[in-house]
């Protein structure tokens, strides 16, 4: 079990030289929504995910989450199974902004300036495709909620989404179109 700590983002302008970044090409069906359990094909690797919110004792952004490995005979079985719409993307694997955190937190925090030095921490670009053709968010993973909270966006982020629904991939796969 892991726990996820992601912030995400609407953007306003795509960065220069997009296909010059490594990326991977994702595909993924919700059997349900609330816990979300997902199943995924991420290039030529495939997984079944179960994603649950963080006790509600514990508050914050951070979820639940298990990852289970697949094959393709047993992805291409499931999700057929997946209600609502299938998810298309393509995810851009970013450099953090360099100004994303001020020098004296990482100063104060040398795990975390070594997670940044290292591209531990990056910016997940995601450009769908239909149904969902324009809709672009981006979404970093922290080790800590106190680095998410520490993280200033980049300047090409147009609203911080973290929290909302809405921009959910769960909540996307639900959406009547």
């Amino acid at each position: 079990m892991g726990i996820e700590i992601e912030k995400k983002f609407t953007v306003k302008d795509l960065p220069q030289n997009l296909d010059a970044f490594p990326y991977h090409i994702i595909e993924q069906g919700y059997m349900n929504v609330s816990p979300a359990v997902r199943v995924r094909r991420e290039d030529d690797k495939y997984y079944m995910t179960y994603k649950g919110s963080a006790p509600a004792s514990e508050g914050g952004i951070g979820k639940t989450e298990y990852n289970m490995p697949l094959d393709a005979e047993s992805y291409d079985h499931l999700v057929k199974k997946c209600d609502g719409n299938i998810i298309r993307k393509i995810r851009y694997i970013l450099p953090l902004n360099e100004d994303a955190f001020d020098v004296d937190y990482l100063d104060n925090n040398p795990d975390i300036k070594t997670a940044v030095n290292s591209g531990d921490i990056k910016i997940e670009l995601d450009v769908f495709k239909a149904p969902f053709e324009g809709r672009v968010l981006a979404e970093i993973e922290f080790p800590s909620e106190d680095a998410a909270a520490a993280y200033h966006p980049a300047s090409w982020f147009l609203q911080d989404v973290t929290g909302d629904h809405r921009y959910s991939n769960s909540s996307m796969s639900a959406e009547q179109l």
